[in-house]
């Protein structure tokens, strides 16, 4: 099915995954040398000038805003665009009560998510290679903001994915006009087990929805700087 969905020219073995961590690893599509692929990367980008991942921050998604001005993002923004097919993403919602709980976000439609990402290669002095991807994120919209201030930036039709990927003749600054939000309704949400915080846990069961009250207003969380929030 993905194969077809995005005019893939190879398939990959997946294992149906229900709680992917930051450092493990992630299918994303992207072209080279006019070939449209599938890959494994790593979910946290490691830029090709990084001396030792082991001391680089953990990058797992990068601002849309902003991504063209960071030295981590600039080159991948220009030549390493990519897309992470998913069935949906988790999403902690901060109450003013200050509780944390956790919602999942699928397509209404049920088709799955494109998330806009930035893959790269490094390159090790032994001659070892890691592949590495970051997602971006935009400010929620209007019906996602109830749960938090951020979303991912998704990429909903077949002719958007195209320019996207399409880093030969679309360039970087026209391509992060696209990374936007969607609009009210596309997407849809509920709440889940607390079960997700942990990685050890991967199972259907953690997407099944639980007994919640309607969610109030989330809590903004005050700037870091960082890029360390899943969204």
């Amino acid at each position: 099915m993905m194969q077809a969905l995005f005019q893939l020219l190879n398939s990959v073995e997946m294992v149906p995954r229900y709680n992917i961590a930051p450092t493990q690893p992630i299918v994303a599509i992207w072209e080279a040398e006019g070939r449209r692929e599938a890959h494994f990367a790593r979910w946290g980008l490691v830029p090709g000038w990084v001396k030792d991942p082991r001391e680089f921050p953990l990058l797992v998604n990068a601002r849309a805003e902003s991504m063209a001005d960071k030295p981590a993002f600039r080159d991948p923004l220009k030549h390493g665009r990519c897309i992470v097919p998913a069935s949906g993403y988790y999403e902690w919602h901060t109450g003013p009560d200050k509780q944390k709980r956790p919602y999942y976000i699928t397509r209404a439609d049920g088709q799955p998510l494109a998330l806009a990402g930035l893959w790269a290669t490094w390159s090790g002095p032994e001659g070892e290679e890691i592949d590495s991807v970051a997602t971006i994120t935009v400010p929620t919209n209007a019906q996602l903001s109830v749960i938090h201030h951020r979303m991912p930036a998704i990429l909903l039709d077949a002719e958007s994915q195209d320019a996207w990927l399409n880093v030969r003749e679309v360039r970087a600054r026209d391509a992060a006009q696209m990374a936007l939000p969607l609009e009210d309704g596309v997407l849809q949400f509920h709440p889940v087990s607390t079960r997700v915080n942990s990685a050890r846990d991967d199972d259907p069961g953690l997407i099944e929805p639980v007994a919640e009250e309607k969610p109030q207003p989330a809590v903004k969380q005050a700037a870091t700087g960082r890029q360390m929030d899943l969204f």
